[in-house]
C-alpha cells in the first residue's frame, strides 16, 4: 500500500509535469523522486505517467487517481491538525451536565465565553438531577457536572461555585407580597410549594428541617422537582415558595419576589465537580470558564 510521502511526490509531480521542478518543489533530488514515482506505480499497477526525454504527462488513470490523491492529503492534513488542536484544548467536545436552576444566571454565559473564546470545542448540555450527574460523571458520558450538593466520592472533585440567598416567591395579590419585613414566622400556615425529596433531596431536607427547627408549619400544598413548575404554581396563586435567588430571573406576571430572612446557614448552593483522572484537554478552560462565569455572576448581584 503506498503511503502519504508517495502521494505527495505524485501530487507534485502531477502539477508541475516536470521532474526537476517538482524536486525542488519537495526539497528533494530527481533520483529519490523517480524512485517514489516508479514504486507507486508498481503498488498501484498501473502507469501514472506517460515520459519522454522532454515531456511528462498524466494518463488517464493518472489524472483519476490525481483528484483522489489530493482529497487524502486534505483529509491528512485535517487529521493531523484535529489531532493538535484536540491535544491543546481547541477542538474537541466538552459534556457539561448541570441541574436546571443554573441555566437561569451564570451557565448561558460560560457557553457564550466558551463559544467565543474555543469555537472549536462543542458544548453539550445536558440537563440532569444531581444524582443522575453523578452517574453520567462515572459512566463518562459527562465530563463536568454543576450540582446542588457536593460530590465526596473517591475519584471525584468537587468545589463549591455559588453561594446564594433563598428568595420568597409571592402570588401578587397575596397579603405577604406587601409586608415588610419578612422574616420566617410569617410563613407559618401558609399554602407552601415544596421541593420534592426525591427530585431535589438537599433542598426538601434544608427547608424542612428548618421549619422544623424554627417551629413554623407552612402548609405543604405540592412537593415538585423543579423551580419553573413551582413558580407557575406561585403565579396561578396556590401558595408561596423559597427558590435560590438566581431565579428571579425568570418573569411570571403575577409573581412577587420578596427578600426574607432565614436562619443562618440557609442558602442554596451550586458545587462543580469533575473526575480526577479525566483527560479531556478541552474541559481545564471549560472548568475555569465556568469559575469566572460564577464569579461574575456574583459580582453583578
Amino acid at each position: 500500500m503506498f503511503d502519504l510521502a508517495q502521494l505527495r511526490c505524485f501530487t507534485a509531480l502531477a502539477t508541475e509535469l516536470n521532474f526537476r521542478r517538482a524536486a525542488e518543489r519537495l526539497n528533494m533530488t530527481q533520483p529519490p523522486l523517480s524512485r517514489q514515482i516508479q514504486l507507486l506505480e508498481h503498488q498501484l499497477g498501473v502507469a501514472l505517467f506517460t515520459r519522454s526525454t522532454r515531456t511528462v504527462a498524466l494518463t488517464a488513470a493518472g489524472r483519476a487517481f490525481f483528484v483522489d490523491a489530493q482529497a487524502l492529503l486534505e483529509q491528512a492534513h485535517r487529521a493531523t491538525q484535529t489531532a493538535r488542536l484536540t491535544a491543546l484544548g481547541e477542538r474537541g467536545t466538552v459534556g457539561i451536565g448541570f441541574v436546571a436552576s443554573a441555566v437561569y444566571d451564570f451557565l448561558p454565559r460560560v457557553v457564550t465565553q466558551a463559544r467565543h473564546e474555543r469555537p472549536g470545542v462543542q458544548i453539550a448540555l445536558q440537563e440532569m438531577s444531581t444524582f443522575e450527574q453523578l452517574q453520567a460523571l462515572h459512566a463518562r458520558r459527562i465530563d463536568l457536572a454543576i450540582v446542588r450538593a457536593p460530590l465526596n466520592q473517591p475519584g471525584l472533585i468537587s468545589e463549591r461555585l455559588v453561594c446564594e440567598p433563598f428568595i420568597l416567591a409571592v402570588p401578587c395579590e397575596h397579603a405577604l407580597a406587601t409586608r415588610e419585613p419578612l422574616t420566617l414566622p410569617a410563613l407559618h400556615g401558609q399554602p407552601f410549594i415544596l421541593y420534592a425529596h426525591a427530585a431535589w433531596q438537599p433542598f426538601n431536607e434544608l427547608l424542612t428541617g428548618m421549619f422544623r427547627s424554627s417551629a413554623v408549619q407552612p402548609d405543604y400544598v405540592q412537593s415538585l422537582g423543579n423551580t419553573l413548575t413551582i413558580l407557575s404554581l406561585v403565579n396561578a396563586g396556590m401558595g408561596l415558595a423559597l427558590v435560590p435567588r438566581s431565579a428571579s430571573a425568570v418573569s411570571f406576571k403575577r409573581v412577587c419576589w420578596r427578600a426574607i430572612e432565614l436562619p443562618r446557614g440557609v442558602h442554596s448552593e451550586l458545587h462543580l465537580a469533575w473526575r480526577e483522572d479525566n483527560d479531556n484537554p478541552a474541559v481545564a478552560a471549560l472548568r475555569d470558564a465556568v469559575r469566572q462565569s460564577a464569579r461574575d455572576a456574583a459580582q453583578a448581584r
